[in-house]
């Protein structure tokens, strides 16, 4: 039998039940992994379980986007990378989404187990790993400011409720920023920056509707709307329409990217829907690597280029 670790975050979205436990274990009994289970007890966790865990033949995470990323941190920094997986139960899970997942945890371990091998394009922010997204300015903190407590009872609904007291209550500031993408150089006034590695991003479906995953470039998108009224139309219009369609959006590809602040600010990154505690005025983000990823088979065509 082939060996699987399962590692989840019992704190990710609603949690999963034993009941589910007992049922993932049986699934990959029938599928000849012999599996082990493990629980995460802290934030940082699963990345040190990752960094020294035997081999085994495949790793599944079990929780939410920062869960994921968690799991891909602690395996770069392993000699011998393992092949990972993903099985969402966290409250946007922007990237079980993006792969085609539904929402049964355990319809969706049985999609993964049939799945394919790809190799995905792993970022990093001043040398730390984001799987999906990094961000600066408007909402881009509401994953993490969002009380956990309304995220378990209410889900994405929770994400909704505070953008929109955000965008009512608070003032949309503008940041002066100096920008290198790839070897030009832009001077920008921004409210929101994104960069991504995503065709889904705060549960926008079809974000970017061109985005490979393997292409060796990330998506940027700098935005300097500050009105509401049209931030609230930009954000309709995403509904609909792709990002590089939508008034008051620059969007550009990069291999590699740097961001100088010009100005004082509270607010810092969010990366993969978690609070980035680096405050520096420089940034520095670039594509690491590639690593393999079992994923189902669902958006592989959509998310993928020709091997």
């Amino acid at each position: 039998m082939k060996r699987c670790t399962v590692i989840f975050n019992p704190k990710s979205g609603k949690g999963i039940s034993e009941k589910n436990l007992k049922k993932i274990k049986k699934i990959l009994y029938d599928n000849n992994y012999e599996p082990t289970i493990i629980k995460s007890e802290y934030q940082g966790h699963i990345k040190q379980i990752i960094e020294k865990l035997e081999y085994t033949d495949l790793v599944i995470s079990i929780g939410g986007d920062g869960t994921f990323n968690e799991i891909v941190s602690g395996n770069l920094k392993r000699h011998n990378e393992l092949l990972i997986s993903h099985l969402p139960v966290g409250t946007a899970n922007d990237i079980g989404s993006m792969y085609g997942y539904k929402k049964t945890i355990l319809t969706n371990l049985k999609m993964l187990l049939k799945g394919k091998i790809k190799n995905i394009d792993i970022c990093s922010i001043n040398g730390n790993v984001f799987t999906y997204s990094a961000g600066f300015g408007k909402f881009t903190d509401i994953s993490y400011n969002t009380p956990r407590k309304l995220k378990k009872r209410l889900g994405y609904s929770a994400y909704l409720i505070n953008a929109l007291k955000e965008l009512t209550v608070s003032k949309t500031k503008l940041y002066n920023l100096k920008i290198m993408i790839d070897n030009k150089v832009y001077n920008e006034k921004c409210s929101l920056i994104l960069i991504s590695n995503s065709n889904r991003i705060g549960g926008i479906k079809d974000f970017y509707k061109t985005v490979k995953l393997d292409d060796g470039e990330f998506e940027i998108l700098i935005c300097n709307l500050i009105d509401k009224r049209k931030i609230l139309n930009s954000l309709v219009l995403l509904m609909t329409k792709d990002a590089t369609s939508v008034p008051g959006f620059k969007v550009y590809k990069a291999k590699y990217m740097k961001i100088w602040f010009e100005d004082e600010r509270k607010k810092t990154f969010t990366i993969d829907g978690e609070k980035y505690q680096d405050n520096r005025k420089d940034y520095e983000i670039k594509v690491l690597k590639k690593s393999k990823i079992l994923i189902p088979k669902k958006n592989i065509n959509k998310l993928f280029g020709s091997d």
